[in-house]
């Protein structure tokens, strides 16, 4: 365990370095220096699905004849450096503290807010190997600028399912079958699903499925990054 004394070090060193680059921070910085925030890629997407467009767009050709089964994807960027730093850190270095920062800029985007925020769920086998559901710590800090109430076990994962990262499209909509249950009732009529990355939206639309079966007319999804896959 970590001495006081150490860990306020490793605090103090944390609020005056940017978690990137590392160079110290001005007084008016925090978390990130102005340079490297500048370089986290923010292109143009559409509002429905996320994908990369060349300018921002309702709807993008592959929505207009296959869009997804929510309204709204409002995200804080691509998949690629330096954002997927951040969220790797975040992610797997144990920084949950980066939730605080992350969520901040992400409500900064957000228009018309869901009154109601659901995190994607964990496996309670893989929480417990992660230490945290990094879903729920970012919908409680967007709850904390935009309002929301956040209902952090709305969703339930009951089958433990192998990892998406290398599952083609099909795989990973396979791979979900059957995996996630809605434990929430009397719920309103809009709602947002957290989400740390969205690569081909299987995740956000099995749990849409659900919610808009127990009547959700209004459905959006919230996330750090989008990663472009092939359709």
């Amino acid at each position: 365990m970590l001495s006081t004394s150490r860990l306020r070090s490793i605090l103090d060193w944390t609020n005056q370095r940017c978690q990137l680059c590392h160079l110290p921070l001005t007084n008016n910085e925090r978390v990130w220096c102005h340079h490297c925030i500048s370089h986290f890629p923010q292109p143009p997407y559409c509002r429905r699905c996320g994908a990369t467009t060349l300018t921002y767009v309702d709807r993008c050709g592959y929505c207009l004849s296959s869009p997804p089964p929510w309204q709204r994807l409002f995200r804080l960027g691509e998949y690629r450096p330096p954002l997927r730093q951040c969220v790797q850190r975040y992610k797997f270095n144990g920084k949950f503290w980066l939730a605080h920062p992350l969520g901040q800029h992400l409500a900064a985007h957000i228009e018309n807010p869901a009154p109601l925020l659901l995190p994607v769920p964990l496996h309670p086998r893989r929480r417990w190997l992660r230490g945290f559901n990094q879903s729920t710590a970012l919908a409680w800090s967007i709850a904390a600028i935009t309002g929301s109430q956040v209902a952090p076990h709305g969703f339930h994962r009951i089958r433990h399912t192998p990892v998406q990262k290398q599952l083609s499209r099909h795989q990973r909509q396979q791979n979900l079958r059957g995996a996630f249950e809605l434990t929430l009732k009397n719920l309103p009529h809009h709602v947002a699903i957290v989400d740390d990355v969205v690569t081909t939206g299987s995740t956000a639309s099995a749990l849409t499925n659900l919610l808009k079966r127990s009547g959700v007319q209004t459905i959006d999804i919230y996330c750090i990054c989008y990663t472009p896959m092939p359709k």
